[in-house]
């Protein structure tokens, strides 16, 4: 058995980048308003991700996509936006050690909309596990 799985990696991938994020974040909302500094990062995410689109070849759209597809992907574009300036704004006036853990509740959040929506299955090392990261929100907010 493998150690890590393609998903696995891309997921580990993408905590650590999200804690770079909040890092670098920080700091560079310290003197520029939190509304065009999530401006600034939606900017560079769209150039980003325009130029691998460009460089993989994978602008087309596939074929069959419904329409469904679009809506719940601009839902989602919508839900990342708001998403993104209420964390620029939460660490424009807040310490990132307590901004970024809390901003992380966003996966207990996701446990539960994945078991009442999804079927995905709710299993007790996923009861855990998400019990400890709310717990440990907890802690950051109150103590």
């Amino acid at each position: 058995m493998k150690w890590f799985s393609r998903w696995e990696f891309f997921a580990l991938a993408s905590a650590f980048f999200a804690g770079l994020t909040a890092f670098l974040g920080k700091i560079g909302v310290m003197n520029v308003n939190s509304n065009l500094a999530t401006f600034i990062r939606t900017v560079v995410v769209l150039v980003m991700t325009a130029c691998i689109l460009s460089w993989r070849h994978q602008w087309q759209w596939p074929q069959g996509a419904a329409m469904k597809a679009w809506v719940f992907l601009v839902l989602s574009g919508i839900a990342t936006g708001l998403s993104w300036l209420c964390y620029y704004r939460a660490l424009s006036l807040g310490p990132v050690s307590k901004v970024a853990p809390i901003d992380k509740l966003s996966v207990a959040f996701a446990i539960i909309l994945g078991v009442l929506f999804l079927g995905e299955n709710f299993t007790w090392q996923i009861a855990v596990g998400a019990g400890l990261i709310i717990f440990g929100a907890v802690i950051i907010i109150f103590l």
